[in-house]
């Protein structure tokens, strides 16, 4: 961004004697750690998990540790939230018999390695241990397994949905979004004049305008040193994709065919192919919210033997996922260009 009185004014921001960060324009970024340790010691510590049943008592008692980073970024009044964490969390069981007497009491721990913003539609790793490993402790340590770790990942994706909201600034935004909001109220009888004399629109294209709002395309241009055909056959041959990827792939070759790629993570539909030169895919990944696809055009040609130009169209991608992570547009855009071109000109020796 250039400096203020500097270069294209259109990429100018002034800054303001007062300091504000109008309608959160600029990033805003907040530290979450400390409030992300503070939830997770709330929703994870003292839970019962067995009370009695099969003889058995199992309950946590407090996390001992939240280490990494978290934290909350505003940009234009959306919530952009990154975190990789790690906990440890204690735990105690108890077995008794028929009669009520206490055979053994242990106690464990609950880590888990890796919570973080990429993985949010995903459960995280949990492992369990115990410190007595004879038939009773692990007996209890199974039951820990089957009983607690649902309980407890149930409790960690309360975590994750409460920081996707903003965590310690949700209130805060919503607190800007309707003061925003009734100042645009105000204005609205002049300016609604003034649109009508400037605009005039069919209803159908206001419609079809208002269908696409909170969607996002994405376009990318990328050279390769191969023919056209080698790289079409890459990108639709499952063997391959598995071999660039390090993932599970199943790509149909046919028109109207399923594909699944990076384990399962994105499915689809062939919608056209054409040999060596046109992929038209529909595109959908698990964490989106219900009932959207996106659409994948690529076109593969071939100026000079040897070299090929991919041209990329992924249109209809939503601005946020089903935990309102607002890093959809941004993380598949990474993904294309680091999980897909780069790991292909890797493998196949296709650089530039």
């Amino acid at each position: 961004m250039a400096k203020y009185g500097e270069g294209d004014k259109r990429w100018i921001v002034e800054d303001r004697p007062d300091g504000a960060n109008v309608h959160n324009w600029h990033w805003a970024e907040t530290d979450c750690l400390g409030w992300s340790r503070d939830l997770l010691t709330k929703l994870l510590s003292n839970l019962t998990v067995l009370d009695g049943e099969g003889n058995l008592h199992l309950k946590t008692k407090t996390v001992d540790k939240v280490d990494g980073e978290a934290y909350v970024n505003i940009r234009k009044g959306k919530i952009i939230p990154g975190y990789e964490i790690s906990l440890s969390l204690s735990w105690e069981g108890e077995a008794k018999d028929a009669d009520g007497k206490s055979l053994l009491k242990v106690d464990g721990v609950v880590e888990i390695p890796y919570i973080a913003d990429e993985n949010a539609d995903e459960d995280p790793e949990v492992k369990i241990s115990v410190k007595d490993e004879g038939p009773i402790g692990k007996r209890l340590k199974e039951a820990m397994l089957a009983k607690g770790k649902p309980l407890i990942l149930e409790k960690v994706r309360v975590y994750v949905e409460s920081i996707a909201k903003g965590g310690p600034v949700k209130d805060e935004v919503e607190a800007k979004k309707i003061a925003t909001k009734s100042n645009s109220t105000a204005a609205v009888p002049a300016a609604a004049e003034a649109v009508k004399k400037e605009v005039v629109v069919e209803k159908k294209e206001v419609k079809k305008k208002e269908s696409k709002k909170g969607f996002k395309t994405i376009s990318m241009t990328e050279k390769f040193s191969c023919r056209a055909k080698d790289l079409f056959e890459i990108l639709m041959d499952e063997n391959r994709w598995k071999g660039f990827s390090q993932s599970n792939a199943k790509i149909s070759k046919e028109v109207g065919g399923q594909i699944s790629i990076f384990d399962g993570s994105v499915t689809g539909t062939n919608l056209e192919l054409q040999n060596g030169s046109l992929i038209v895919q529909k595109w959908r990944f698990g964490s989106w919210p219900d009932g959207i696809d996106s659409t994948v055009r690529l076109t593969l040609e071939e100026p000079e033997p040897g070299l090929t130009v991919v041209k990329l169209t992924h249109s209809d991608i939503p601005e946020e996922d089903r935990y309102g992570n607002a890093t959809v547009v941004e993380n598949t855009e990474r993904g294309w260009r680091d999980l897909i071109f780069q790991r292909i000109r890797a493998v196949f020796s296709f650089g530039i």
